[in-house]
């Protein structure tokens, strides 16, 4: 995915805020710790309930999915058949993704 297409998608998840693409893919990146009154958190969830999987797949590697999709993550879907689809998710990536380090 071009980053023209990557920040206008971040950038249409926070529409009604004056927040920049940068700074969203920066909380995103954990270099700053929050954009606005979003944190790395708030914003991975609202690009889970704004977005096909298909498209967080083009946001993130399988790992940064693996590494933002927690168990604390998952409860805060709104809806409980995402909980119930990204649950599932959380769990396979945990044994299919090998952890870095």
């Amino acid at each position: 995915m071009e980053a023209a297409e990557r920040f206008a998608l971040l950038k249409n998840i926070l529409w009604d805020y004056s927040i920049s693409a940068e700074d969203i893919e920066a909380v995103l990146r954990g270099e700053i710790k929050q954009a606005g009154h979003y944190n790395q958190e708030m914003i991975f969830l609202k690009i889970l309930e704004s977005y096909s999987w298909f498209t967080v797949l083009q946001l993130f590697s399988p790992g940064q999915v693996k590494y933002l999709l927690t168990t604390q993550v998952v409860k805060k879907l709104r809806s409980p058949s995402l909980r119930l689809k990204y649950e599932y998710v959380r769990q396979r990536l945990q044994q299919v993704v090998p952890t870095s380090g």
